[in-house]
């Protein structure tokens, strides 16, 4: 399991999840930024940075929002 950035994010990209990451593990994709799943460490330090809202324990994402958790292994891939 790890984070998953959400819908909110897209155009937004603040950048506040990257610096509060402390394993470097969240990159900016076109429209939106990406938690690599692999490198997480469920820290939860970039989830109480974020200012739209948009990042989500895997297991916690909102239903209307379940393709972003592929969305997120496949930036990686």
């Amino acid at each position: 399991m790890a984070y998953v950035i959400v819908s909110p994010c897209i155009g937004e990209k603040a950048g506040e999840c990257v610096t509060a990451c402390p394993v470097d593990c969240i990159q900016e994709g076109p429209e939106q930024f990406y938690i690599d799943p692999d490198t997480c460490i469920e820290c939860g330090a970039c989830v109480t940075v974020c200012p739209v809202e948009a990042i989500f324990y895997e297991d916690d994402v909102p239903d209307n929002e379940k393709e972003y958790i592929e969305k997120n292994r496949a930036f990686f891939k």
